[in-house]
């Protein structure tokens, strides 16, 4: 059984599943995880089920309609975020013949954690723990990430 608040492993089986832990990541950073958790349902909607084609397109206008929708968490920074994160997953995708190949070509934690930063926007130490475990990828274990990223 599953520590209270330790998110459940998922088998990212495609972008969309990708973009949708990375989103959540997004949302939660700076935020309740139980308010993100509340809204996920219509979150997950309002961006199309995180279809990441879908989301990569998004245009300005859109994304300025999702800031005064009051299913998502309305910050302009995480949502636009969310959109280039999108198009970002899928440059990776194409470059490396799957999402899932790059992620195990970045080598140890320490490099997926720096990679990740670069590549992906809202993406911090926390965030990138969170995503890589969610998406089955290797991560320390959680009191170490602790001790040495959050002190």
């Amino acid at each position: 059984m599953p520590e209270p608040n330790v998110p459940d492993r998922i088998n990212a089986e495609t972008l969309d599943d990708y973009l949708e832990v990375m989103s959540r990541a997004v949302f939660q950073t700076g935020i309740s995880w139980r308010v993100v958790e509340s809204k996920w349902p219509d979150i997950r909607a309002a961006f199309h089920d995180f279809d990441a084609a879908r989301v990569a397109g998004l245009t300005e206008g859109e994304l300025d309609d999702l800031g005064q929708d009051p299913r998502v968490i309305r910050h302009h920074g995480k949502l636009a975020a969310i959109v280039a994160n999108a198009r970002r997953l899928r440059e990776l995708d194409a470059k490396h013949s799957g999402f899932a190949k790059y992620l195990r070509g970045l080598g140890d934690f320490d490099a997926a954690l720096k990679d990740l930063k670069q590549h992906f926007k809202f993406m911090g130490p926390t965030a990138c723990y969170y995503f890589l475990y969610v998406v089955g990828e290797p991560v320390p274990p959680h009191d170490e990430f602790e001790k040495r990223y959050r002190t």
